[in-house]
């Protein structure tokens, strides 16, 4: 089941990829990006995977095997250095020329840096650029995609977990979500929220902002196009956030990891209205 989930992940890329011209460049980056992450998965779990599963109370970002991690990002940084966007692939060759010890503390620097990877303050033009404190976001996101496969097997090999209330960081990692989620439950949906970092989910209160709190109703809205019905955006008129949800009541074989890097558009009206997004995507978007 496990290669299945990565499998259907750069299935719906393609797919996506062919229906929405607008998204064409950022749909194969991932589908490149998806296909490595998937070899370096399997060779975590034949590494790992005769471990028992870890303690749900131990945080994932407790666990860092960088004897395992290290050997794989040369080849890594060779495919963003060929199938990233111009900014990103300058920032992959000018880490791999830096060698394994600063391929170690950019490693090191995100994975026990603050849980989160704030890239908010992007061009319009959704690249990875510097931050205000002065650090290479562009690095921070070579780290992030490079480290997702393995944050996701330490997520996927821990013990269930019994959440008190509905955070609005991932309990298992303490990263942002990147997407929502709807799901049919009754007469009507359930919301969950996807972590930007392992890919866990867990549920959430449809009508709360998952970056303030706001949970009075006409503080928040939705919103969507025709042309992509099942995705809508989740504003905040307090903290002026959104969030995208894919509604997989519309449509049922939606991923919503890739349905939310395809969707530019949406980014596009959020940010043209004052928002800003609570957590950026892969894409820099």
């Amino acid at each position: 089941m496990i290669p299945a989930k990565w499998d259907r992940r750069i299935r719906r890329a393609n797919e996506l990829a062919s229906t929405y011209a607008f998204a064409v460049q950022g749909l194969n980056f991932y589908s490149r990006v998806a296909t490595f992450q998937k070899s370096f998965y399997a060779e975590i779990d034949k590494a790992l995977g005769a471990s028992p599963k870890s303690s749900a109370e131990r945080p994932v970002r407790d666990e860092l095997d960088l004897f395992l991690l290290l050997p794989n990002l040369s080849p890594f940084l060779s495919l963003i250095q060929q199938a990233a966007p111009p900014q990103l692939a300058q920032a992959a060759s000018a880490l791999a020329q830096k060698g394994s010890a600063a391929w170690q503390r950019t490693i090191e620097n995100f994975w026990h840096g603050d849980a989160e990877l704030d890239l908010n303050a992007q061009p319009a033009d959704g690249q990875f650029g510097v931050d205000p404190a002065g650090e290479n976001a562009s690095d921070s996101a070579l780290a992030w995609i490079f480290l997702q496969p393995y944050a996701e097997y330490l997520a996927d090999h821990r013990e269930p977990l019994q959440i008190d209330g509905t955070p609005s960081t991932c309990p298992l990692c303490g990263a942002k979500p990147v997407a929502g989620v709807l799901r049919s439950e009754g007469d009507g949906a359930r919301k969950s929220l996807v972590c930007m970092l392992c890919a866990h989910e867990w549920n959430f209160r449809r009508v709360v902002c998952p970056s303030c709190g706001e949970e009075r109703e006409p503080q928040m809205a939705f919103y969507s196009a025709p042309e992509i019905a099942h995705v809508r955006v989740d504003v905040c008129d307090t903290c002026h956030t959104y969030l995208k949800s894919i509604d997989l009541t519309k449509t049922g074989l939606a991923v919503p990891v890739v349905d939310e890097l395809a969707t530019i558009p949406l980014d596009l009206w959020a940010r043209e209205h004052g928002y800003h997004k609570l957590q950026i995507n892969i894409l820099g978007v």
